[in-house]
């Protein structure tokens, strides 16, 4: 749709751009499209060299999708799909940036983008209205709208033990894995860590490395990827279903092709969960997750099942049955997180020269100058690997000093918990929006498929401005409220609160974010659920939202909330 109206927004007071998108990932690329596609004056920042975001530095061994390519991929393009191959069910990082950076050149992106440029505080100015942008560059840039689309999993943690800067040998981060090409052969490696980065890197490398010891702290459940080549047929194939794949990503909880099992778990007998469950476990992806029964995620006896039935699995796999009991989580049921997805990660423990080592028992004392120092043993390593996970969904936000009216600042206010309108504004912070922040419909589903919902919404309402030739937005603090406890409540019927997880704000390396307190991060209503609540926001000229032709004004136009 083509704005008619005034996009110099209506404002005395000049701006730089008339808007500032944050990143230059999956969210960004799409956001930048529709802006420029509106006629805006807008641009990109974004701190790395060029585009990508996670798929830009995230070059570990191993790093892949666990979303089927092809639902993973932009929908927005007919041209796209027609001219992309994917070449993988769950294609790789290579492939994946490549895809990205085909879709910017498609569409002539990259001269509304600006790399190196990392911004390092955004503060609202009341008196001009504008988004004053503070770069890394030593600019300062103004806007009238600040988009952040800054990634869920985007702010690297390290561990919180002493000795890190002592180490003689190479070692990184996994979103920090070096661009060129590491020689594991011969090469004694640590990694600490078992989350789903670490579950892809072990399961590469095993077979690479000289030695691999694994520091553990808890183990995750994990469940088989079983990825396969995409030959010429079957993305012909894919091609002439596009619509029909899509149509399933939007009426499923997840925004995946996989539908939850229309049966209910107590309705079967166990034998025929079983033979299910065993048909599952073959299938790709996130099939033994989310084609699953419902009350898997809700019910405590159905999850007790399927968790023994995994850990069954896990048994099998895992030759010596001590170490498989290292690996079988006891802290949580299977499927109350993101499941990690892996290729041979269970077998790596059969190998001589993998090592694990549970630092619940024998805890982590001090990394070394030669390596790792247990309660029980000091380990020598040439090469140590961080796979410690990230500052998840707001910690990208909590690394930009962003101050709203009255000084408030966006990491002060979300502190203890996020707070937010559909995940999308927030109250305080005004012409501001987030089309994948915390709280709204893309964090717990397939990413792109999420993010295409915010992107576009976030559009619409400010074409929805535009038309009407307003220039000051911000969502009420009933709505906020309204909505922070609506995704409160669906936190209440799953069994995932109870879990440790970045979908429950857990991280025992940031500080105020270790366990005994909840933070509500995420959307657990499902894809359709929250499509319907941001189109009855549009629909009824987006309640919950004051609209302005300028701030001093802001009570002119109230939208009834």
């Amino acid at each position: 749709m083509k704005v008619q109206g005034n996009l110099d927004m209506k404002s005395n007071t000049e701006a730089d751009y008339e808007a500032i998108v944050v990143g230059a990932g999956v969210a960004g690329i799409y956001q930048i499209k529709r802006l420029t596609d509106m006629g805006m004056k807008a641009t990109v920042l974004e701190a790395d060299p060029d585009l990508g975001g996670t798929w830009y530095n995230n070059r570990y061994p191993g790093a892949r999708f666990d979303s089927e390519s092809y639902t993973y991929g932009y929908s927005f393009s007919r041209e796209v799909l027609d001219e992309w191959n994917w070449k993988e069910m769950f294609s790789a990082q290579p492939e994946n940036l490549k895809y990205l950076n085909f879709v910017a050149d498609k569409f002539d992106l990259r001269k509304y983008m600006q790399f190196n440029c990392r911004v390092q505080s955004a503060i609202f100015d009341e008196e001009t209205e504008l988004w004053k942008i503070q770069v890394s560059d030593g600019r300062n840039l103004t806007c009238r709208i600040l988009v952040l689309a800054l990634g869920l999993l985007s702010q690297p943690t390290m561990p919180r033990i002493e000795g890190v800067e002592d180490f003689k040998g190479r070692s990184w981060h996994t979103y920090g894995w070096p661009h060129e090409q590491v020689d594991l052969s011969n090469q004694r490696v640590g990694i600490i860590g078992t989350g789903a980065t670490a579950i892809q890197v072990i399961g590469e490398i095993a077979d690479k490395v000289g030695d691999l010891t694994v520091f553990q702290r808890r183990p995750n459940w994990v469940a088989p990827l079983n990825n396969s080549e995409i030959s010429a047929d079957q993305m012909n194939e894919i091609r002439d279903r596009y619509d029909e794949i899509f149509e399933t990503c939007a009426r499923t909880p997840g925004g995946f092709e996989h539908e939850p099992d229309r049966r209910g778990f107590y309705e079967v007998n166990q034998q025929e969960r079983y033979e299910l469950w065993d048909r599952l476990y073959d299938e790709p992806g996130f099939s033994i997750w989310l084609k699953n029964f419902r009350e898997i995620f809700t019910d405590e006896e159905a999850n007790a099942e399927i968790s023994a039935y995994i850990a069954e699995r896990i048994r099998g796999r895992v030759d010596d049955p001590v170490v498989a009991e290292k690996l079988i989580p006891k802290d949580h049921g299977f499927g109350v997180q993101r499941v990690p997805m892996e290729t041979g990660y269970l077998e790596a423990y059969n190998r001589d020269n993998v090592h694990l080592v549970d630092i619940s028992e024998t805890p982590l004392e001090r990394v070394t100058a030669a390596g790792i120092r247990t309660t029980e043993h000091e380990f020598e390593f040439d090469i140590i690997i961080y796979a410690t996970g990230f500052d998840a969904i707001t910690g990208s936000f909590d690394h930009i000093d962003i101050q709203g009216r009255d000084g408030m600042t966006l990491r002060e206010k979300w502190f203890d918990n996020p707070t937010t309108f559909l995940g999308m504004m927030v109250s305080g912070f005004p012409n501001l929006l987030m089309p994948s922040g915390p709280q709204s419909g893309s964090a717990s589903t397939n990413y792109p498929r999420g993010i295409e919902n915010g992107v576009d919404w976030c559009t619409e309402l400010l074409e929805y401005m535009w038309e009407r030739d307003l220039t000051y937005l911000e969502a009420t603090e009933e709505a906020e409220k309204r909505w922070t406890d609506h995704v409160v409540k669906m936190y209440s019927v799953m069994l995932m609160r109870k879990a440790q997880s970045w979908f429950t704000g857990y991280n025992s390396n940031v500080e105020g974010h270790e366990a005994g307190k909840v933070r509500y991060m995420v959307y657990n209503g499902g894809t359709p659920k929250y499509v319907a609540s941001i189109g009855e926001v549009a629909s009824k000229d987006y309640e919950g939202i004051r609209f302005a032709a300028g701030a001093k004004d802001s009570g002119e136009l109230l939208v009834a909330d």
